[in-house]
């Protein structure tokens, strides 16, 4: 992917930031960063709770 993919500012659900504020502190950064990064390989622009829990299943939680 190129970095220009991993430019601009994505929109949050007000239900998936709250998920994402339930992911343990140590582990929210890197779960920040894959939750955007299926957001935008799925081309869009706000990251809803169904693009957190698709990353919660990938990290087996």
């Amino acid at each position: 992917m190129r970095n220009s993919d991993f430019t601009g500012t994505l929109e949050w659900t007000p239900e998936a930031k709250a998920k994402l504020k339930n992911i343990p502190f140590f582990a929210r950064a890197q779960a920040r960063q894959r939750i955007e990064q299926l957001t935008r390989e799925a081309e869009q622009e706000v990251v809803t709770v169904e693009i957190v829990e698709q990353a919660r299943s990938e990290f087996g939680q």
